[in-house]
């Protein structure tokens, strides 16, 4: 069985694939209609809803930090899968920063 990001992942590439098939198809789904926006309105979402994260860290409970960190979780699924990259590409990343201090990979990328 695959973990639910996973299974989003995939949910998600099949909404693109048939938005980009059929934009018609747009209002299918809540994730369709969200890539139908495109690329900016993804990024800005995206950006409202790590708002959203903050501000309950800071100021809500733990069960509203959880809901807006799937929201979060939810919305970068969105726009990695409208630029093609997969979450592995993700993880990957984070595999190659494993076990480095996260002073020098900064320091490394100047």
């Amino acid at each position: 069985m695959t973990d639910i990001l996973a299974r989003l992942e995939a949910l998600i590439a099949d909404r693109r694939a048939a938005l980009l098939a059929d934009p018609r198809t747009a209002d299918a789904s809540y994730a369709a209609r969200q890539l139908a926006k495109g690329r900016l309105k993804l990024a800005e979402k995206l950006g409202e809803e790590a708002v959203e994260t903050v501000i309950a860290a800071v100021a809500q409970d733990d069960t509203a930090l959880v809901s807006e960190a799937a929201d979060l979780l939810f919305h970068l699924l969105l726009l990695l899968g409208e630029r093609g990259l997969a979450l592995d590409a993700v993880r990957a990343e984070l595999q190659r920063r494993e076990g480095l201090s996260g002073l020098a990979e900064k320091e490394g990328r100047k």
